[in-house]
């Protein structure tokens, strides 16, 4: 599988994690990618807020986590 790198700030090697914040918020068909922090700025929110939504897509059983 490929490695993916943050659009923004070129981190490298994403987590799923992040890789599935990206395609639940923003598009399920991008090609491109946020890290965390990134995602949190570019979405005016801070990355408590996103850890929490993560949880919470988790635990309805969203399989892109």
């Amino acid at each position: 599988m490929e490695k993916k790198s943050c659009y923004i700030c070129e981190k490298e090697a994403l987590n799923k994690n992040e890789i599935g914040l990206t395609k639940k918020l923003l598009d399920s068909d991008s090609k491109r990618f946020y890290c965390l922090d990134c995602l949190a700025e570019y979405l005016e929110v801070d990355t408590e807020f996103l850890l929490a939504k993560l949880e919470e897509f988790k635990e309805q059983g969203c399989k892109l986590f």
